[in-house]
């Protein structure tokens, strides 16, 4: 049987304290490996604190401008920010022209974001975000900034496990190709080979259909706005089912 090695990294991870709890709960049981802190959220410093209980885990920051308020200067950010001063969210960015004065703005609020978890502490070891913000092609040079100025060369890849009755043209396959193969090669960058939210991974999985090695898969515990159902396939014995045989790894764990 075919084996590979899988990251199951959880998002969010001081948005509130039901996700920290469902969070730590689930690296406690061995269910999950990693996890990614919204440095600008309500409770990311009791998240900080608690990630020191688990050293066999790896820990990243969920770059964050769609959600909260930001913990840099607003006047940079201000057409991402609604009345309130929070952000405005994801589909409100992603109709936004990002020029150099927006982009440079960007690179301090990722940089102040950064800069708190490791002032808390945390090993920052690799890279995602909230909405998957740093895919946007206007961020990338953003991203690819912040990665040498903190040295930071595991970053999460764009999507590329789709579910059986999902529908995506080949260009935009394409595009994803290019954008994955760059995130790698532009400042040397380590990748896993696939990348999805836990339920993709698990119906690939269950008809032996992932030829990657290395993957990701990405859950939301205690996130009301994502399937409860995923949690608690998340923790049982879901590897029992699969045509394939997994070795849990944090994102330290592989090469």
């Amino acid at each position: 049987m075919r084996s590979i090695k899988l990251i199951i990294n959880a998002d969010d991870l001081g948005a509130s304290q039901t996700v920290n709890d469902y969070t730590f709960q689930l690296m406690e049981q061995g269910f999950v490996t990693s996890a990614t802190l919204l440095a600008n959220a309500p409770r990311v410093n009791d998240a900080c604190i608690r990630t020191k209980d688990f050293p066999a885990c790896s820990f990243g920051v969920h770059l964050n401008i769609t959600e909260y308020t930001p913990l840099t200067d607003p006047a940079g950010l201000s057409i991402l920010l609604d009345e309130s001063g929070e952000f405005r969210g994801e589909e409100w960015l992603r109709s936004v022209k990002i020029d150099s004065a927006l982009a440079e703005a960007i690179y301090l609020e990722f940089e102040s974001q950064i800069e708190k978890l490791m002032s808390l502490e945390v090993a920052v070891d690799h890279i995602d975000s909230h909405h998957h913000v740093h895919n946007i092609p206007a961020i990338f040079p953003v991203l690819k900034k912040i990665q040498k100025r903190f040295e930071i060369r595991r970053v999460r890849i764009s999507r590329n496990l789709y579910g059986e009755t999902e529908s995506v043209s080949v260009s935009l396959k394409a595009k994803k190709f290019l954008f994955n193969q760059l995130l790698r090669y532009f400042y040397l960058t380590k990748t896993t080979g696939g990348f999805s939210d836990f339920l993709l991974f698990y119906e690939n999985a269950n008809i032996g259909k992932i030829k990657h090695r290395v993957v990701e898969a990405m859950v939301h515990p205690g996130n009301p706005f994502y399937s409860e159902y995923e949690v608690n396939l998340v923790a049982s014995d879901w590897q029992d089912t699969l045509k394939l045989t997994c070795e849990l790894i944090n994102y330290n764990e592989f090469s």
